[in-house]
């Protein structure tokens, strides 16, 4: 399903938090793209005021620097808002280890800041960003909703705790609230840059400047990536879901799964590149296989994502040798 077919009404609002970030930015411009109005809420702390820079000149768009972490902002964010997709949060698992006390607090309290904004203020729908993570070590797969493990790092606990802010928010304010676990979310935009950076940029980057990339673990890890353009079309179809499904949360990936270092030799042949990577230590935290059931996505909200991994990274390869080389 391509998510330019889904309707709205006609002036209807849509809040983007960490709109300056990769998923953010895309859902801006996606709905843009579809004739209706953004307000941006960033306070570029991990986000990129490039992301935007063509959207700020767009009448339907609008720009707020500001932080989750405080009331009234989102307050004032949420005004007369009907769609709120919550993407604002720090990311990175060795991150969080090393960053506890600031992660709880921007992650979580910057969340039940915006959902109270978003009751006070009459939204529609509320749509978050959760995470795999949040399955720990639960060892079975797909990944399954219900199913899940002890929590590995201080991130994961934060995503598993703004699940359950959530539920408290649909359940005693009837706020309709829909929890988007991602799965390894890759495509254009996403910052190649910084230590802690996504592992399919990062690969492009160093590749496409003949230099070797470093796998942590043995690349026998796998993933279930998930091209933007399928999480772009679950947020939005979050947005018309039913009261029935609201106060849940839903795995969103393709459904597929992809070794580490089979992903590494998809993109060395792709670029005509012969480079071998250098292995490192395993990341602290990190989940060792991932592959998510996403028939309850399906079902409860008619998910059904159109790019599979081999299509959505031949898009994210064109994008990135446009823009990096």
């Amino acid at each position: 399903m391509d998510y330019r077919s889904l309707k709205f009404p006609e002036e209807s609002l849509f809040l983007v938090t960490g709109g300056a970030g990769f998923v953010g930015s895309n859902l801006c411009e996606a709905i843009l793209s579809m004739g209706y109005r953004v307000r941006c809420l960033d306070d570029l702390s991990t986000g990129h005021i490039e992301n935007i820079e063509e959207m700020r000149k767009h009448p339907n768009f609008e720009f707020i620097k500001g932080d989750i972490k405080h009331f009234d902002t989102c307050d004032m964010a949420c005004k007369k808002v009907d769609y709120v997709l919550h993407q604002a949060a720090w990311g990175s698992v060795p991150r969080s280890i090393e960053m506890p006390v600031f992660y709880a607090v921007n992650n979580i309290m910057g969340t039940v800041n915006m959902l109270e904004a978003a009751r006070k203020n009459n939204v529609k729908k509320f749509v978050y960003a959760s995470s795999s993570s949040v399955y720990g070590d639960e060892p079975n797969l797909p990944k399954q909703e219900g199913r899940e493990g002890n929590r590995l790092s201080p991130y994961a606990v934060t995503k598993y705790e703004c699940e359950e802010y959530a539920k408290q928010y649909t359940m005693h304010y009837g706020l309709d609230t829909y929890g988007m676990r991602y799965f390894n979310v890759f495509g254009r935009r996403q910052d190649p840059n910084g230590a802690y950076a996504a592992v399919i940029p990062k690969f492009l980057k160093m590749l496409l400047k003949d230099k070797i990339p470093t796998i942590n673990g043995d690349g026998k890890q796998s993933r279930d990536f998930t091209y933007i353009d399928n999480v772009i079309l679950a947020n939005l179809l979050a947005c018309q879901a039913s009261k029935e499904a609201a106060g849940e949360a839903y795995n969103i990936a393709y459904g597929g799964r992809e070794y580490l270092i089979d992903v590494y030799d998809s993109l060395n042949a792709v670029l005509g590149k012969k480079i071998e990577p250098n292995f490192g230590p395993p990341r602290a935290g990190d989940i060792r296989h991932s592959n998510a059931d996403i028939s309850k996505a399906k079902k409860l909200l008619g998910y059904n994502p159109e790019y599979s991994f081999a299509d959505g990274i031949k898009l994210a390869i064109e994008w990135y040798k446009e823009n990096l080389c």
